[in-house]
């Protein structure tokens, strides 16, 4: 027998609260007390762990969800959720009545851990509004295919899986107005700030637009009637906080005109990393500066060295903050790149922050204390994201209100690694100050940056591909998945217009679309163009269906928040792809063969599963893709994410043969115009299949395959023997079937036959 009692003096700290240990049970255990308006550290684990509640009163933070914890409330925590217990009562030190006292069980169980792992959709958001933020584009150009893969693309793909999997996610962006960069874009187009913004932001709209990305909420900073007095309001809240003041601080000022030097203004060595970097913030490294610290500065506009001063400006002591952040980090989604940002900015032994700055472009405070500085716009930005909810909530009728954010709002954030130090660092210290009832419960996704043909992409070199020049309802899902598939995660990655129209080639039209056309194709001459009920089963069969649960899985993993990554999710699309041309190719071998018709229609209900599978996981990628895809199978456009594969409805009308998901782009099309020239075999292989097939001698095949002819195995073989009896070419069954048209087959022949035999067939001489 083991008796076990609750003991105040041997409590130590652990988990943030006071602890102790119980031996002897087989399994961890211990006794736990939380003091009044304490709380337990936000922690996950491999373990499953059991609470018991003795005494007191509080509740329970379970993946962002609330739940009452009173005496004898007993929860089984899995593996990997976050929970906290938080005691509700007031802070009162002489009222030890008022602990919240708990009794704690856990153990390691491997397969467990490893089941909520692999969990196929493991969100944690419940019934929560999740809102999705694409960080706001400066309004100072239009958006090119870097800025398209990074956010916006991720938060688009990202707000449609959720959606599918029944979540209630929105998305969110707007225009960033207030940049000092509107300014430089103004006096070089002459028009007013005003205008340039809202000249960008209009056209960084219509670009999203072409991009297939709908946004519920889309926020215009300077033409949103609320949005101003709001900021101000929350910059007052910062002010009444007593954490920032106006400080005189080192800044820099032109030599020669006088002007204040921040941002764009000015250039010199990033005092973190030594790379060149403009002020305030160092792209390479990701760390802020305070532009007097910067190496070797120099002013933009002349060129000269700048002169140091003091300049009072409102300024917050952000090194005091180290714990509070790192506190933030272990509550939510925050990949390693920014812990590590966050911690080596936090070896400083100060980082006095600035957050006004001297400009006429902008939003001024409402306290006078500096007169002629607006609010810096990076701040500015913390205050945009909760006024886009108010916005978005004003139109849905929810009372969501950025002046009282709420604790039940999920948000997840989407920036280039530029933006890092701003979304994961600055913004948490300032939602604690404006905010201190509300602890913010963020992820984060970052993307590097893209780069185009070796280079970053550059507005002012014309470096750069934008969005208008690509994007057209032909073309958006081809540049949605390469874009998907080259996305710089982790890494810099490059966007090489050789690679895009190889993609295009040879994967989506020649592998995907070809499939799909093989098999309506298939489907027309055998079953009707209906989809045919599966009949005897092979351990092929059986093989290849687990082999698309293992792709759905993957994908699914692929799309959900904790290891959400574009690039994956593209690679799976093409392997549930290139799986099924592998098993057609197989099972193909027997598709006239009689008494092998049961399996044949197995094999043919598969890959119409497949086709189905591939619709469904496409659509947070490749909307357009998914919904025609869909729609050949005679299904509703997906809304829904599959749990499982099924195989199509039998009778479902196919129409996929002649169906066109993907066009070759305008170079392709030009180059094939350019050789529109036949192979000189063209006209004797047409021939050689239209008796083969006993197709009639006006219908133009040159261009079409073997399998989109409806050819069967015996009629395939035929041709195949005629090849080999003219030219002594022996082309393998899968060459004929799956190697392309008969022009392009023709063109094959051509390359492997002497010369002498073609010279001798062509002329009418073939033995």
């Amino acid at each position: 027998m083991i008796i076990a009692r609750y003991d105040d003096d041997v409590l130590e700290q652990a988990f943030g609260i006071d602890m102790s240990g119980v031996e002897g049970f087989g399994t961890g255990a211990g006794w736990g007390r939380v003091a009044p308006g304490r709380a337990t550290d936000d922690h996950h684990h491999d373990e499953t762990e059991l609470f018991v509640i003795v005494s007191g009163r509080g509740e329970f933070l379970i993946d962002g969800e609330r739940h009452e914890a009173v005496p004898g409330t007993v929860v089984l925590f899995e593996p990997f959720e976050s929970h906290v217990l938080r005691n509700t009562g007031p802070e009162n030190p002489t009222d030890a009545g008022t602990d919240l006292v708990f009794f704690t069980q856990y153990w390691r169980d491997a397969q467990r851990a490893a089941d909520a792992a692999s969990a196929p959709v493991r969100t944690g958001f419940g019934d929560r509004p999740v809102f999705v933020f694409s960080t706001p584009p400066t309004p100072n150009g239009d958006l090119h295919l870097g800025h398209l893969a990074g956010p916006y693309l991720g938060a688009d793909a990202f707000t449609r899986f959720q959606r599918m999997n029944g979540t209630e996610a929105y998305h969110l962006t707007g225009s960033d107005d207030y940049q000092s960069y509107v300014l430089g874009a103004a006096r070089q187009g002459g028009r007013t700030p005003a205008e340039t913004a809202a000249h960008y932001s209009a056209e960084i709209a219509e670009t999203l637009r072409l991009m297939d990305i709908p946004l519920d909420q889309y926020t215009v900073t300077d033409q949103d009637p609320g949005y101003r007095d709001g900021l101000k309001d929350f910059f007052s809240r910062l002010v009444a906080s007593g954490e920032i003041a106006v400080t005189a601080h080192e800044a820099l000022y032109d030599a020669r005109t006088g002007a204040y030097l921040y941002e764009a203004d000015v250039t010199g060595g990033c005092p973190g990393c030594g790379a060149a970097t403009c002020g305030n913030l160092c792209e390479e490294c990701g760390e802020p500066n305070t532009v007097a610290d910067l190496a070797d500065p120099r002013s933009t506009s002349t060129g000269s060295a700048p002169r140091p001063a003091p300049a009072a400006r409102w300024t917050l002591p952000l090194h005091a903050y180290a714990g509070d952040v790192r506190a933030h980090h272990r509550r939510g989604r925050v990949p390693a790149r920014l812990r590590e940002l966050a911690d080596r900015l936090f070896r400083r032994p100060a980082l006095d922050l600035p957050l006004t700055h001297p400009s006429d472009w902008g939003v001024e405070p409402r306290e006078d204390d500096t007169d002629g500085q607006v609010i810096w716009v990076w701040p500015e930005m913390s205050y945009g994201f909760l006024h886009g909810i108010q916005s978005l909530g004003a139109r849905l009728g929810r009372p969501w209100r950025a002046a009282e954010p709420s604790a039940d709002w999920k948000i997840v954030h989407f920036f280039g690694y530029d933006n890092s130090f701003y979304h994961s660092v600055l913004y948490p210290v300032l939602y604690q100050l404006a905010h201190p009832g509300w602890t913010p419960d963020i992820d984060y996704h970052v993307n590097e940056f893209y780069l185009l043909e070796g280079e970053k992409f550059s507005t002012s070199r014309r470096h750069a591909i934008w969005g208008k020049e690509v994007l057209s309802p032909d073309t958006v899902d081809a540049v949605r998945y390469f874009l998907a598939a080259t996305r710089p995660e982790g890494l810099r990655t490059d966007f090489r217009r050789a690679a895009y129209e190889a993609t295009l080639a040879d994967t989506l039209v020649g592998t995907w679309q070809q499939w799909l056309n093989d098999l309506g194709a298939r489907v027309a001459k055998h079953h009707g163009g209906r989809a045919p009920d599966a009949g005897n089963w092979t351990p092929e069969h059986t093989a290849f269906l687990a082999r698309l649960g293992t792709r759905l899985d993957a994908v699914t993993g692929a799309l959900g928040n904790d290891s959400f990554s574009l690039t994956q999710a593209a690679a799976e699309l093409d392997g549930i792809v290139r799986d099924t041309v592998r098993f057609t190719r197989a099972e193909g071998l027997l598709t006239d063969t009689p008494g092998w018709e049961d399996e044949n229609r197995t094999a043919v209900a598969l890959e119409l599963a497949a086709a189905r599978l591939l619709a469904h996981a496409a659509a947070p990628l490749m909307p357009r893709f998914a919904a025609r895809l869909a729609a050949a199978l005679d299904l509703e456009t997906p809304r829904t994410w599959p749990r499982t594969v099924e195989l199509l409805t039998p009778g479902a009308a196919v129409d996929l043969s002649d169906a066109v998901f993907f066009q070759p782009s305008p170079a392709a099309q030009r180059a094939q115009g350019a050789d529109a020239a036949e192979p000189v075999l063209t006209p004797w292989l047409t021939q050689v299949a239209r008796t083969a097939l006993r197709l009639g001698a006006d219908e133009p095949i040159a261009h079409r395959t073997l399998t989109q002819l409806a050819a069967g195995s015996l009629q395939a073989v035929t041709v195949q023997y005629q090849i080999l009896d003219a030219l002594d070419v022996d082309l393998s069954m899968d060459e004929l079937l799956h190697g392309g048209t008969l022009a392009e087959l023709a063109a094959v022949i051509a390359e492997r036959a002497e010369p002498a035999a073609v010279a001798a067939l062509t002329s009418g001489e073939a033995r």
